[in-house]
C-alpha cells in the first residue's frame, strides 16, 4: 500500500541506520558517488551450457548476453539492497526489478539505436528472460514503441522552448512529479543498464551513472575470448572468459554487501544451471556428492 513519501516506482525506506540516512545529504549526486568494480569471469561452463541448450533446440537460440542478463536479475532478487535508489536525499526500494539496454538497428555507422526495457518478476527464469529480450530486440529494430522517437519531439520546436521544457522536466523528475507514462521504457529508470561492448569487438570498462532517473547500476560486458587462468600452484590454463565492469552507487550499501553480490553474480555465470530455476529460488550447491540449498 502506497504511503505518504513513497514515489510511483519506489517505497521510501523509513528505518535506515544513521550512516545511510545522512549519506544522501552529505553526497547528494549519484555521479559523485560512483564505485567501479571489475571482474573477470570464467565462461567455460557457461559456453558448454549454451552449446547444449542450443543443440537441443537450434531454432530457440540462447546467447551469452541473455545468460549474463539473467544472472544479473537473479543477483538483484537475492541481494535486494541493489534494487534501491536515491532521490532528493531519500533512499527508496523499487517496486519493480528491471533491465535496459540499447539495440543497434543495423550494424552501420548511420544506423539509429533503439531502447530495450524488460521488467522481471520473482518467478521468472532464464527461459522467460530469453523470450523478453528477443521480443524487445525485435520491437526495437522494427521501430515499435521506441522511446527515442518520443524524445525526438524536442528537435521540432525552437531551441529556447525545448531548453525550457527539458529544464522543467528535470525539476519535476527530480521531485518525483512526472507521470509514470513519461518514464515508462526510459533506461534511466531501470534497476540495471547493460551494454554489450564485446558484441562490437571492444574491451569492457567503466561507464558513468547519471543524475537523471533512478538507475544505480551500470554493467559493461567486454569481449569474450581466451585468457590465462592460474591455479594455486602457478599452473596456467587458457579459458574462455569475459571482463565485466560494474559501476554502482556506493551510498546504497557497504563494500562487504557489494563484494558478496559480485561473487554471487560470478558464481551464477560459472554455474549457469542455477538460472533455470526461478529468480527467487535459493542456490543449489553440490557438496560432497549431494545437493544442498543455501
Amino acid at each position: 500500500m502506497r504511503k505518504w513519501g513513497d514515489r510511483f516506482d519506489g517505497k521510501l525506506l523509513r528505518d535506515l541506520d544513521a550512516i545511510h540516512f545522512v549519506m544522501p545529504f552529505i553526497y547528494p549526486k549519484r555521479t559523485d558517488n560512483e564505485g567501479y568494480i571489475s571482474e573477470m569471469v570464467d565462461l567455460e561452463a557457461a559456453t558448454a551450457f549454451l552449446e547444449k541448450k542450443n543443440a537441443e533446440n537450434p531454432t530457440y537460440r540462447y546467447t551469452m548476453f541473455q545468460l549474463i542478463t539473467a544472472a544479473m536479475m537473479k543477483t538483484l532478487v537475492l541481494r535486494p539492497k541493489l534494487n534501491r535508489y536515491i532521490k532528493c536525499g531519500s533512499i527508496y526500494h523499487r517496486t519493480q526489478i528491471s533491465a535496459s539496454f540499447t539495440v543497434k538497428k543495423r550494424f552501420e555507422d548511420s544506423s539509429d539505436e533503439g531502447l530495450a526495457f524488460i521488467d522481471v518478476v520473482r518467478a521468472d527464469t532464464l527461459e522467460t528472460i530469453h523470450d523478453m529480450i528477443c521480443r524487445q530486440i525485435y520491437e526495437a529494430r522494427r521501430g515499435g514503441g521506441d522511446a527515442v522517437e518520443t524524445i525526438d519531439i524536442f528537435r521540432k520546436v525552437p531551441r529556447f522552448i525545448g531548453r525550457a521544457i527539458v529544464r522543467a522536466l528535470c525539476f519535476f523528475e527530480r521531485h518525483g512529479l512526472v507521470l509514470p507514462s513519461i518514464t515508462k521504457g526510459d533506461p534511466g529508470y531501470s534497476t540495471v543498464m547493460l551494454t554489450n561492448l564485446g558484441s562490437i569487438g571492444m574491451k569492457g570498462g567503466y561507464h558513468h551513472l547519471s543524475n537523471w532517473g533512478t538507475n544505480s547500476i551500470f554493467v559493461v560486458i567486454g569481449q569474450i575470448k581466451k585468457r590465462p587462468f592460474f591455479d594455486q600452484k602457478g599452473n596456467v590454463t587458457m579459458k574462455t572468459s569475459v571482463d565485466l565492469g560494474l559501476t554502482i552507487d556506493e551510498r546504497l550499501a557497504d563494500g562487504y554487501y557489494y563484494s558478496k553480490s559480485v561473487k554471487l553474480l560470478k558464481y551464477l555465470l560459472e554455474h549457469p544451471e542455477e538460472l533455470e530455476y526461478r529468480l527467487d529460488e535459493k542456490l543449489h550447491r553440490k557438496e560432497k556428492g549431494k545437493t544442498s540449498r543455501k
